[in-house]
């Protein structure tokens, strides 16, 4: 989860007053993260990356959608909004804290009806799920040690038409430093050649936030 951008701040800053902005709502959450949570704000995606959510749940049309890493509640806001009348989306994460933020405005933003929030680590609740309905959209948002571990769980249950979102993956840069050795870019690296040999996908890399790769199942 982040809301920094590899762009640098004049790019990012122009990005984001020519995507959709942010409502009443969203403006709220935004504020109510960074009174809450301090520093770990960051975590929290770009309202330009939340527009891009929206606008390709609005093109999947998901029935069944899952985020992995939650926080206060952004990302899940901006694919809930767009999912069809029929469209569920599981919420997986470990902090009541922070989803407390995100259950509010949900509630006000009238969405909570569309979406199930199971606070547990999110790889218990991944390998519960049944066969059926396959996975349509699926956003990996979380700890960066676990990111193949969900991508492997999430990638069979895919349906035909369905795609991750991962985010965090240029990770300001530093993937792309091999002087960088620190925990968290080791294991971004891992994901990103991981998911890049698998035989099953197909990858494309964009530069949106702080690096969000899409992959779909081949």
């Amino acid at each position: 989860m982040s809301n920094r951008s590899i762009l640098g701040a004049t790019i990012a800053d122009y990005v984001s007053s020519h995507s959709e902005p942010p409502d009443s709502v969203q403006v709220a959450l935004i504020e109510a993260t960074i009174a809450a949570t301090g520093d770990a704000a960051g975590m929290q995606i770009g309202s330009d990356q939340g527009a891009f959510m929206s606008i390709l749940t609005a093109v999947i049309q998901p029935r069944f959608a899952v985020e992995v890493g939650t926080f206060t509640g952004y990302s899940a806001l901006a694919v809930a909004r767009a999912l069809p009348a029929d469209g569920r989306l599981l919420c997986c994460d470990v902090s009541e804290e922070w989803t407390a933020i995100a259950l509010h405005h949900w509630k006000i933003a009238g969405v909570s009806d569309r979406i199930d929030l199971v606070i547990a680590p999110a790889i218990e609740t991944l390998s519960t799920l049944p066969a059926e309905p396959r996975i349509d959209l699926a956003f990996i948002d979380a700890d960066k040690g676990g990111y193949v571990d969900y991508y492997e769980a999430i990638l069979p249950r895919l349906s035909d038409r369905g795609v991750i979102l991962v985010d965090n993956t240029l990770w300001s840069g530093a993937v792309a430093d091999p002087a960088v050795t620190e925990e968290s870019t080791a294991a971004l690296r891992s994901f990103n050649d991981h998911a890049l040999a698998d035989p099953r996908s197909e990858v494309a890399q964009l530069s949106i936030g702080d690096g969000v790769t899409i992959i779909r199942r081949r």
